[in-house]
């Protein structure tokens, strides 16, 4: 093992994932054999970086038709970017955005939520104190929501029916806040070199909102 660790957990992809992927082998991936090489010899450029939620039903690429390479995708829980902060131990989507905005490039950066997200329950939960396990100090999924807590005082007042769908959207406005939080975003937004845009849809219908700055609300697409 070249004096590598032998990681006896590791085990053998599930039968139906197998045969998943060697029928996309023999169909999609040769229906586009040509892009693969492309990217392979020239690299990537992409479109624009989309940042959205582990949540497995959102494929934001997938809305847009994408084709391999057009969207550098990163996924966390509930689509959080966080603020500008040097001392953390960790900076995971700091810097996926750093590398898409100063190595890639991209001129867009789109941040996406969703309804029935489940990271903005926790959150709302968490602040309401309904949610211990989340307020424990060693609950990491806690520490990261806790991005989102000023979505839960700016969101008071929302009927408490649709509260959760105003907290996602206020998420996704912090999120582009934080984003104005690095100089690495702030300079080339300023030069008009990149656009940052907020996005939320709805699962079940298909809807897509964008947010449009000047009436400061989210409207359908």
């Amino acid at each position: 093992m070249n004096g590598r660790p032998h990681i006896r957990q590791a085990s053998p992809l599930p039968s139906d994932l197998v045969a998943r992927y060697r029928d996309w082998r023999a169909t999609r991936y040769e229906e586009k054999r040509g892009r693969y090489a492309q990217l392979a010899s020239e690299g990537q450029r992409p479109h624009a970086m989309v940042i959205s939620c582990c949540d497995s039903r959102v494929t934001l690429p997938e809305m847009f038709g994408a084709d391999p390479g057009e969207f550098f995708v990163h996924r966390n829980i509930a689509s959080i970017v966080p603020p500008h902060d040097p001392g953390a131990q960790r900076h995971c989507t700091s810097a996926a955005v750093e590398y898409a905005v100063s190595v890639l490039q991209v001129p867009h950066v789109l941040v996406i939520g969703h309804s029935g997200c489940g990271g903005v329950q926790g959150c709302h939960d968490m602040c309401a104190g309904l949610a211990p396990a989340l307020e424990a100090e060693g609950s990491m999924v806690g520490r990261w929501l806790d991005v989102l807590r000023p979505v839960y005082a700016r969101t008071i007042d929302v009927d408490p029916a649709l509260r959760l769908g105003a907290m996602e959207r206020a998420g996704v406005l912090i999120s582009l806040e934080n984003l104005l939080s690095y100089r690495f975003v702030q300079a080339p937004v300023a030069a008009g070199r990149l656009r940052l845009h907020g996005l939320w849809t709805d699962i079940a219908s298909g809807v897509l909102e964008e947010y449009d700055a000047t009436s400061g609300t989210f409207v359908p697409l």
